[in-house]
């Protein structure tokens, strides 16, 4: 009776930790292959649609090359990126565009040098974070 437990127990333990594992991988597999919009960035002094009054950042993570692609409103940028669970490191943008477009584009690339985490909420928008602070978000516009 009490190896039946034991090995009960131990099954349901393994059940428990490969269901959080796949959930866990699962969740970052939506983040990949997506174009993201931004829809709210923090610790700005301008209104969000006066910062992007035409076009709005996008951003796209692809898992092969390890690059962020996307554009800050007018302008194209990429940057290589590394996830460890929900943390995420990214790298300084590489070669842009160098059309002027206002004062959304700095605010947009100096956020985002400094984003260490990241979160998929309930409603399938991208958070990016400082710690557990929401510092921008991303609703997703294609798949």
């Amino acid at each position: 009776m009490k190896k039946n437990y034991i090995l009960v127990s131990t099954l349901l333990f393994m059940v428990v930790i490969v269901s959080c594992t796949a959930t866990k991988n699962g969740s970052n597999n939506n983040l990949y292959n997506s174009i993201w919009e931004l829809e709210y960035i923090s610790g700005t002094r301008i209104a969000f649609d006066g910062l992007y009054p035409d076009k709005k950042p996008v951003i796209s993570f692809n898992q092969t090359t390890g690059k962020i692609t996307g554009n800050n409103s007018c302008n194209g940028y990429s940057a290589d990126f590394k996830i460890d669970g929900n943390s995420i490191t990214i790298g300084e943008p590489g070669p842009s565009t160098m059309m002027y477009c206002g004062d959304g584009e700095p605010q947009f690339l100096n956020m985002m040098k400094k984003i260490n985490a990241f979160s998929l909420d309930k409603e399938g928008r991208l958070n990016l974070m400082i710690g557990e602070i929401p510092m921008m978000r991303f609703k997703k516009i294609k798949d």
